[in-house]
């Protein structure tokens, strides 16, 4: 199991946004954060409809955390793109399982609760202190940073 590309660049979208601790252009997040422009404007769209991120037009317009960094989980950023977390399509209406008596139901509802109370533990807050951030050491297209 692994998370999408999409909710990666989402991940380092709110870290970008959190580190910096005010108000970023899309092409700024884009340089800062290496996901391409137009791709990160479709994942800021989906934080601004959750409530995670504020986006303002204009000529000084552009995007803030909507909350202070304490109250935004990795869990918050990862739903928001990928829906609520489940291991299993077992675990939604969408998929026709006979929860009664389906042996793997109760095992993956747990699974998939421990995993979300330990996303609800870290805050962008916790997660990006100050000082922390390791230089990037990646080689990728379009990066801001110069490699050597």
């Amino acid at each position: 199991m692994h998370i999408t590309l999409e909710t990666d660049y989402a991940v380092r979208i709110v870290e970008a946004l959190t580190r910096e601790g005010k108000r970023l252009d899309a092409r700024t997040i884009s340089g800062r954060t290496c996901v391409p422009q137009r791709f990160a404007l479709k994942i800021l769209r989906k934080l601004v409809a959750d409530g995670l991120v504020r986006s303002y037009q204009g000529a000084s317009g552009g995007y803030e955390l909507a909350r202070c960094p304490e109250k935004i989980t990795l869990r918050e950023v990862i739903e928001s793109v990928e829906g609520p977390y489940r291991i299993s399509r077992c675990q939604g209406d969408e998929y026709c399982c006979d929860h009664t008596s389906c042996r793997f139901h109760q095992i993956y509802e747990e699974i998939s609760d421990l995993v979300r109370a330990r996303l609800d533990e870290y805050t962008f807050a916790a997660i990006c202190q100050p000082g922390d951030a390791p230089p990037c050491d990646h080689n990728c297209a379009g990066c801001e940073k110069q490699h050597t």
